[in-house]
């Protein structure tokens, strides 16, 4: 009689065990499936100082994610326009690309479009950055505006420096923590969306003033169609947006990104670092993703250019 008492306790005692056990097994794997895998794409060296600074933009971006978000993902930064291997795209979560555009896009070399749409058909998430959301007409146009929800467009959209002022904000998880905020930057607007901005969500959006639109018309300055939006109808632009695809993929559109100044704006920041979690399908804090960066952080990993330092503020700039 004792020991089967005592045979009852010991079984007790080891399936408790293995319910542990099994429960710490499972709580590991949980854990580990919720570490996204987010890779940076940075474009070469373009423009003057402290301007599309991509290699810097993008580790500056790592650094933010592995402090505000280290338990959410694993980041891998490639610089200079190196293109990641094919193991690496089918095993990410979203990808990011801070790049010039047109000709000069990563994703327009070579087979990368191919390669990128194989990942996107698989509802990888895709994040591009100021001039990186412009592909061309002939090459990527179409894609762009499937996985991003929108894209720059030649002879529609328009490129101008202009102080734009976000003074609201849609409820949404890459909004999260993100409060009205503006800032001196190359906004691209007039973009070329999806029709009747289908799973579109506009994020970002202002009424461009009128000296945005002095330039003649261009291919990237002016045209009929943005003056009329913008002049006759006062149609206010989105300039940051969040597309939910068919595939079940998400994207996200930037087009500020001009001076890298604008990092060191803890909305600006914190917005695109929830737009990267949200692309990679990550839980969005409700306070967004914290970061620090300080003009020592902003100094660092620029491209080597004559006369490199920061651009002076948007007061400074209209010589105020």
């Amino acid at each position: 009689m004792q020991g089967t008492k005592a045979g009852g306790v010991y079984g007790r005692m080891f399936a408790r065990f293995l319910f542990v056990m099994l429960c710490g097994v499972v709580t590991a794997a949980v854990q580990a499936g919720e570490v996204k895998k987010v890779t940076l794409i940075a474009g070469k060296p373009s423009h003057g100082p402290a301007q599309h600074e991509h290699n810097a933009g993008v580790l500056l971006f790592k650094k933010c994610l592995e402090e505000g978000a280290a338990d959410q993902v694993a980041v891998t930064v490639h610089l200079n326009s190196e293109w990641p291997g094919a193991d690496e795209l089918a095993a990410a979560d979203t990808l990011l690309i801070y790049s010039d555009g047109q000709g000069n896009h990563p994703a327009l070399q070579e087979d990368h479009l191919a390669q990128l749409g194989k990942e996107m058909a698989r509802g990888c998430g895709l994040v591009c950055v100021h001039y990186a959301v412009e592909p061309t007409l002939e090459n990527g146009n179409a894609e762009f505006i499937n996985w991003l929800g929108g894209c720059f467009e030649i002879d529609w959209s328009v490129n101008p420096h202009w102080e734009a002022n976000f003074k609201q904000l849609p409820k949404h998880p890459v909004s999260r923590g993100v409060k009205p905020f503006g800032t001196l930057d190359e906004w691209y607007y007039h973009m070329r969306f999806r029709k009747g901005l289908r799973g579109v969500t506009p994020i970002l959006t202002d009424l461009p003033p009128p000296d945005s639109l002095s330039r003649p018309d261009g291919a990237h300055s002016g045209n009929p169609e943005v003056r009329a939006a913008v002049l006759e109808r006062h149609e206010p632009q989105h300039v940051a947006w969040a597309v939910e695809r068919d595939d079940g993929g998400r994207g996200f559109g930037f087009t500020g990104g001009h001076f890298h100044q604008g990092w060191g704006h803890p909305d600006q920041r914190r917005l695109l670092l929830n737009a990267i979690l949200w692309t990679a399908k990550a839980e969005v804090p409700e306070t967004g993703v914290n970061s620090t960066v300080t003009d020592a952080d902003l100094q660092a990993n620029l491209d080597p250019k004559p006369g490199q330092g920061l651009p002076l503020d948007a007061k400074k700039k209209k010589g105020k």
